[in-house]
């Protein structure tokens, strides 16, 4: 096992990857960070976003919902699936997506259900928030998409779901990047109490276990993500419009469900759906992530996370840990995407 806080990638390696004189050319956009250190203020803090937009999204039905999500790069490049968390989306991946596609990748970037415009293909599907259900809707793009196996990456939700991922069906997984490490867990271990001060950061699942809580969520959503945002993210100076273009997800017609449901089961407030009961069994037993994997956390990350020492060992294939300076929070690939995007390239090469 391989724990390490800095790793460089040569232009020459990143060329192989790419294959063609074409990528070649790509690859030397600011992807190629690669005598730039990984982990430098400089290279990857960001206070703003210098994409605004997606191309067109695309729809597909897939397995319980239509999906939208955005795609870029070549339709045969290996595919790599950007997983966004709560409260955020898509556009946390809006400067990270050209980047890979620019390396030669496919880059499939998912609106999570209960967001955008995601949305489920049947009014009676119970409007469920559990890991599993949100994982097989991952499972469930692929096949769509026809995509065997790809590089998962993400963070908070996101990270979760790559995890499971991961550890349910690794044959569908080529590696991992995941922020804030080992994400796996399940009801019983949720039980145990924290200290006070570890407590004090969850105060938002406590609120969500309420009526008032979900009753304030719907009414006052986007002041509550911003304020969210804000916390998880202290030292990011996001402006409106970076906000404004994420918080248009949360008026999907589902999305308090979701949220609601996602949180008041973990702590076994709501009660899941039995077909997923085998799934949750397994990832209750906390397994080892066998596959290549890159965990991330930024210096400055505001929400509840654990020390990358406490998950190491959760990992037995070939890993790194890397923590991003210069300020970088919670959202990790929106803050410092040049750095997230590296991680996935470097991933690949494991």
């Amino acid at each position: 096992m391989k724990h390490t806080d800095s790793t460089g990638i040569s232009r020459r390696r990143l060329l192989a990857m790419a294959g063609a004189s074409a990528g070649a050319a790509m690859l030397a956009q600011p992807l190629l960070f690669a005598e730039s250190g990984g982990n430098s203020p400089a290279a990857n803090a960001t206070a703003s976003t210098k994409n605004t937009s997606f191309p067109a999204l695309k729809q597909i039905d897939a397995g319980l919902l239509n999906v939208g999500y955005a795609e870029a790069g070549p339709a045969h490049g290996p595919a790599v699936i950007l997983l966004h968390g709560w409260p955020y989306d898509i556009y946390s991946f809006v400067d990270v997506a050209p980047l890979l596609a620019g390396a030669g990748y496919r880059v499939i970037v998912p609106y999570l259900r209960g967001y955008g415009t995601t949305r489920f293909l049947s009014g009676e599907t119970f409007r469920n928030g559990q890991p599993s259900a949100t994982a097989l809707d991952t499972i469930a793009l692929m096949d769509a998409l026809k995509i065997d196996k790809a590089i998962l990456a993400g963070f908070d939700w996101g990270g979760r779901i790559a995890d499971d991922i991961a550890v349910l069906w690794p044959e569908r997984c080529k590696a991992l990047v995941s922020v804030s490490g080992y994400l796996i867990g399940g009801q019983a271990a949720n039980k145990a109490p924290l200290p006070p001060k570890a407590e004090l950061q969850w105060w938002y699942q406590f609120y969500f276990a309420t009526e008032r809580g979900r009753d304030g969520y719907d009414k006052y959503r986007h002041d509550f993500a911003k304020l969210i945002w804000q916390l998880a993210s202290p030292k990011w100076n996001f402006d409106d419009a970076t906000f404004d273009r994420t918080a248009a997800s949360f008026d999907n017609p589902d999305h308090v469900a979701i949220v609601i449901h996602n949180y008041r089961w973990r702590l076994d407030l709501a009660e899941g759906e039995a077909k997923y009961d085998d799934l949750e069994a397994k990832l209750a037993q906390a397994p080892v992530i066998t596959l290549p994997t890159i965990t991330m956390e930024g210096d400055a990350n505001g929400a509840p996370h654990a020390e990358p020492s406490a998950y190491a060992r959760k990992f037995s294939g070939k890993y790194v840990h890397r923590t991003i300076t210069g300020g970088i929070g919670h959202n990790l690939p929106q803050e410092a995407p040049e750095a997230f995007a590296k991680a996935v390239v470097d991933v690949d090469g494991f």
